[in-house]
């Protein structure tokens, strides 16, 4: 269907496909009449908030009738201390995708470009595209490497050029779950021009940690052109909070702030965040659990016959070796919902986040009986 208006879009605009989320639960159940569905698409964490952020969310009901804190004092302040900078480096979003748009809409233009990998998350290319921006795609590393699909340092340090202004790099990769070492992203980030923005996404990061993926806070001295990205949707379970952040040099910082709109993170969002950052318990309940779910994950569809690549993430990316969007549709009418990545580029894939262990089994049953079936 044509749109009338399109023609007063900018540019940019014009050519975009909006990024279309994993499919809710209860749409499922509408679509299909079938009750108890799961979903392991969007890398949720299938146990939600911990008991802090709970009991901060109940305390922060009474302020909602108010704005929040538009400078966010509180969380930023929490945010610094665990980190070791100074607030003015620290800028909130709703949300890290609202960082990364923040980060396009701050240094690219329709003269600059902006680098990222194959197969990086689909939010760079959508805000690179709304801004006008020209982007640089570097090659994934191919087939056979341990990292296959995986960043390759060396294709993104040859995509940047004299316009490059943005360089975007998931460490884990969202949809791949693959990841770059401290030895490798330090000669990449020693390799990247003073004057390029370097966007080390870590909405992953408490889940890689314990996988040798490195803290990208700690080049933050040596690199003032780098901005580290978190979130606090994926481990600490507020994903539908909308609450994330990003760590920078404080000139960098200050210019975001110019563009980021006020009140973007909301009372109940920054009370429960903030909670959030002392539950430790509840992330390392997490992380086992999802450390649990991966090996069974793994085993179990690789006995089914399937490729599963490596992964420092909460999801794994699994190849079967034949288009997905019928195995995909099969497991729906099963009531288990997973993510196809066709629009990344890999039709033969799907992405499945870890979930509790009756939802992991119920997801291996269920892939068996679409494989059986011949979807």
């Amino acid at each position: 269907m044509s749109n009338r208006f399109e023609h007063l879009a900018a540019p940019g605009v014009r050519r975009l496909a909006p990024y279309v989320p994993g499919k809710p639960p209860e749409q499922l159940e509408r679509e299909l009449g079938i009750h108890d569905s799961i979903k392991l698409a969007s890398n949720e964490n299938p146990l939600g908030p911990g008991p802090l952020a709970r009991r901060a969310l109940e305390r922060a009901q009474s302020g909602v009738g108010m704005y929040p804190d538009g400078s966010g004092h509180r969380l930023r302040e929490r945010l610094a201390a665990r980190h070791g900078v100074a607030q003015s480096q620290v800028t909130l979003g709703n949300g890290s995708n609202d960082v990364l748009v923040l980060l396009a809409e701050t240094f690219l233009t329709p003269d600059a470009e902006a680098v990222y990998s194959q197969y990086a998350f689909a939010v760079y290319p959508i805000a690179v595209q709304a801004a006008g921006a020209v982007a640089r795609v570097a090659p994934a590393r191919a087939p056979g490497h341990a990292m296959a699909l995986g960043h390759d340092p060396e294709a993104l340090l040859a995509a940047i050029g004299p316009k490059t202004r943005l360089v975007f790099l998931a460490n884990p990769n969202n949809p791949t779950g693959t990841w770059l070492d401290q030895r490798e992203l330090d000669r990449l980030l020693a390799g990247i021009p003073a004057e390029v923005i370097v966007v080390l996404d870590e909405a992953y990061h408490e889940y890689s940690a314990g996988c040798g993926v490195p803290d990208g806070a700690r080049w933050l001295v040596r690199h003032p052109n780098l901005v580290v990205v978190r979130t606090f949707s994926k481990a600490h379970g507020l994903a539908g909070l909308r609450v994330g952040y990003a760590l920078s040099d404080r000139d960098v910082g200050d210019l975001l702030n110019r563009v980021r709109q006020p009140f973007n993170v909301s009372v109940p969002g920054l009370a429960a965040a903030a909670a959030a950052l002392d539950d430790r318990e509840h992330v390392a309940t997490t992380l086992e659990l999802n450390r649990a779910g991966i090996t069974r994950l793994t085993e179990g569809l690789r006995a089914l016959g399937l490729e599963v690549a490596p992964t420092a993430a909460n999801f794994v990316l699994v190849d079967l070796g034949r288009p997905a969007a019928p195995v995909s549709d099969a497991l729906q009418r099963l009531g288990v919902i997973v993510r196809p990545v066709v629009n990344y580029g890999l039709p033969h894939h799907l992405r499945i986040t870890t979930g509790t262990a009756a939802q992991n089994e119920r997801l291996l049953s269920a892939m068996a009986s679409a494989l059986a079936d011949g979807a």
